[in-house]
């Protein structure tokens, strides 16, 4: 018994001798990258004469050296072993629930026969490249590559999707992406924001352009919920090895909210095959996510670490800008008419996210349509008690002030500091002349608001804005476009 367990240790050791050597050989022929994500997961298992056994993680594992790197693993062994040298695989079954004694299947080199049967084996799946074999999640008949249905909405354009400061990033990186799917710096595509902030409208955006711009690529869209069901009911079906090879037809992989990952230990697993087949073939992969991949607690650090191999973009929530252009959109698009200071109220009122922001304008035209009444802020403000909480809102110094840093772009810190740089000044005395109008404060704690100004610092300020606004055009129309913010902030 002794004496076995010497010999079975004494042939791993040279086994990883042998292997070392190997390796050291097949690092100066590939890039890092190949290297790290196909050689460093495989284990020497035994060394019998000239044969090398080599364990491997999965069946796709196997399929995957043998048709990319057959060549270069067989003139590896042969240079460290002789002319005789051989290898073998052994492939753990993905089937297998015991960890102590996990079933395999022992596989030669550049031979697709089918191995005999015992308990331990099974038989080879179909190649991924015989795609009118494949059993589709899609359910296609017959399934071809151009036969996909890429699961768009046809809806969704970079045409219609509105850019602006919390989102030019991401747009600018899609657009480059649709252009030259796979052939850029940006893959993976990550781009992650919070819900209703348009990441699914600009995913979707890219793949339809790509599918107007190369014909001849095969787009899919496909949610992590949906991902996670299919291969929940592949596994149930023994049917794992289909489903990981029909996700390898795909060109552009659009793959939707994979934060909902984290939990699915074993759909990460199958995520990493198919991310790794699509990334060392030139494909393109885009992902959307709630939170950063930094964030993601629970998603494996392998994938986490490929996340990071391409661009990632946040979007942020649109600014009262943005959110103004996407209504005039949505309006243009469904031939809707709505009176400008409509418009503004519901794009102060509604800043949660896009898709609140486009409800709250159908429901203001549908009340509009079936009361038989015009559209005023009156009836706006019936309306947006279902989007947005209905507490009184007082106007205060300190919103005004952060209502003028964020106009200006300028920290807040800085309206505070007693300079005398113009842009600060001018800054704060439109905020202070703003409060005077639209506070019941006293000129005196409005000084007190700046650090301490007394009320004649005040009372120049105001005047000080009244004369520039019968002078200066351009600062005129500055204060009262901030005086609008004041007044929706009031209603």
């Amino acid at each position: 018994m002794d004496n076995h367990l010497y010999n079975t240790s004494n042939s791993i050791n040279e086994a990883e001798a042998v292997w070392n050597k190997c390796l050291s050989i097949i690092k100066d022929n590939i890039n890092w990258r190949t290297y790290q994500t196909w050689f460093e997961p495989i284990r020497a298992a035994a060394l019998t004469g000239a044969v090398l056994t080599l364990q491997v993680p999965s069946q796709f594992f196997y399929e995957w050296l043998e048709e990319h790197y057959v060549e270069l693993l067989g003139k590896t062994i042969k240079r460290i072993l002789g002319r005789e040298g051989k290898l073998e695989y052994r492939i753990l079954m993905e089937s297998s629930t015991s960890q102590r004694n996990p079933a395999s299947i022992n596989m030669p080199a550049s031979n697709h026969t089918k191995p005999s049967k015992d308990s331990n084996y099974v038989d080879m799946p179909l190649k991924w490249d015989d795609p009118t074999n494949i059993k589709t999640p899609y359910a296609i008949p017959g399934l071809k590559r151009m036969q996909i249905d890429p699961q768009l909405n046809a809806n969704y354009l970079f045409d219609n999707y509105v850019e602006g400061d919390c989102n030019r990033v991401a747009r600018s990186a899609g657009l480059h992406v649709a252009q030259k799917p796979g052939a850029t710096s940006f893959n993976p595509l990550v781009v992650f924001g919070g819900v209703g902030w348009g990441k699914t409208h600009l995913v979707q955006a890219i793949g339809n352009e790509v599918r107007r711009l190369h014909p001849n690529k095969a787009v899919l869209y496909v949610s992590a919920e949906k991902f996670i069901n299919q291969f929940i009911d592949h596994s149930r079906n023994n049917e794992v090895n289909d489903f990981i090879h029909f996700y390898q037809l795909i060109d552009v992989l659009i793959l939707d909210d994979i934060h909902l990952f984290v939990p699915a230990t074993k759909t990460q697993d199958v995520f990493f095959a198919i991310f790794n087949h699509l990334h060392q073939s030139g494909k393109q992969i885009i992902l959307t996510s709630d939170t950063p991949p930094k964030d993601m607690e629970g998603m494996q650090e392998r994938l986490l670490s490929r996340f990071r191999w391409g661009l990632n973009a946040d979007i942020q929530a649109p600014d009262f800008e943005t959110r103004q252009h996407i209504l005039h959109v949505k309006m243009k698009q469904e031939g809707l008419e709505i009176p400008e200071e409509v418009v503004k109220y519901v794009a102060y009122n509604v800043q949660t996210n896009v898709r609140e922001l486009e409800g709250a304008l159908i429901a203001l035209f549908a009340q509009a349509t079936l009361n038989r009444k015009e559209i005023d802020i009156d009836l706006a403000k019936r309306v947006m008690k279902n989007f947005v909480k209905t507490a009184a809102r007082e106007v205060t110094i300190e919103s005004i002030q952060k209502m003028v840093c964020e106009y200006f772009h300028l920290p807040y810190d800085r309206l505070l500091a007693k300079t005398r740089k113009r842009e600060v000044v001018q800054a704060r005395q439109i905020t202070m002349y703003l409060a005077k109008k639209f506070t019941k404060s006293s000129l005196k704690n409005i000084g007190e608001h700046f650090g301490g100004f007394d009320h004649t610092t005040v009372i120049h300020s105001c005047q000080t804005v009244v004369n520039l606004m019968d002078t200066d055009t351009e600062y005129k129309e500055h204060l009262l476009e901030l005086q609008q913010k004041v007044q929706l902030a009031s209603i």
